[in-house]
């Protein structure tokens, strides 16, 4: 009899343990397809915007930009884009940007609300990555006292996926500058502050007019900067835009932030 009892139970932790086998593969074999579908969108959307890029002429390179900012008597220049073309394949862009010291180098979109490019690329396509976007209640013109304009934090480096690196001193002593182009024109922002922040904080402040508390906000989101930037004296004909994208927790995210130093 007991003989025949450990046997029986032999048997039902064979079924166990192929049950529990079996689970396991599933879950791997689900875990590589989901792997696989996702460098596929990475793939996929980075072959799109590099089609993009054969219609801007960028600036000389950051290293170069930075000595020519030393020079009061040099203009620096900034990317040349061909918005006509742009807009013939999507209407909804409203600029672009370029990030000196990171490279980065995208189409601003902007929709009717802060979801659609969320993952939707400048052709439409869904694609977890989406699109770099302005927010849908700012003017399309950059002409808002905060223009706020979200990134993806995408783990192969794409969209905002390198902003964080201005945490990093060889980033920020490289450049401390970027630019945003409209069809009216080159903007280019100094970078006064880069930090973490909780969703919803007062960084996402938009403004109906400029006046003293604008001014009072440029100076209390220099104080929370994680890396040293020039020193400035705000004012109320200043125009700010914040780029911002997700650190990974639900909770907070990135941002950095640079004041127009030719409007």
């Amino acid at each position: 009899m007991a003989k025949g009892k450990r046997k029986k139970t032999s048997k039902a932790g064979k079924i166990l343990w192929w049950i529990a086998f079996l689970a396991a593969v599933a879950v791997f074999l689900g875990a590589g397809y989901q792997l696989i579908s996702t460098l596929g969108e990475y793939r996929a959307a980075q072959k799109e915007y590099e089609k993009l890029e054969d219609y801007v002429t960028l600036p000389q390179e950051a290293e170069e930009v930075q000595s020519v900012q030393e020079n009061e008597s040099q203009e620096p220049e900034g990317p040349v884009i061909d918005f006509e073309a742009l807009k013939a394949v999507n209407e909804d862009v409203v600029g672009w940007i370029y990030v000196e010291a990171l490279d980065l180098n995208y189409p601003i979109m902007q929709g009717e609300d802060n979801e659609y490019y969320l993952h939707r690329t400048t052709e439409k396509t869904y694609n977890f990555a989406g699109s770099i976007f302005l927010d849908y209640a700012n003017k399309a013109d950059f002409s808002d006292c905060n223009s706020i304009v979200y990134g993806h934090n995408m783990k192969d480096g794409s969209m905002f996926g390198r902003l964080k690196q201005f945490r990093e001193r060889e980033t920020y002593e490289k450049s401390l500058y970027f630019w945003v182009c409209t069809p009216e024109k080159n903007y280019r922002y100094q970078i006064f502050s880069a930090y973490e922040t909780a969703v919803g904080s007062d960084t996402y402040l938009l403004f109906e007019k400029t006046g003293k508390e604008f001014v009072n906000y440029m100076q209390e989101m220099k104080k929370l900067s994680e890396i040293p930037t020039a020193d400035r004296n705000f004012t109320q004909e200043d125009r700010v835009v914040t780029l911002s994208t997700c650190t990974g927790n639900s909770a907070t995210r990135f941002v950095v932030q640079g004041v127009c130093v030719n409007r």
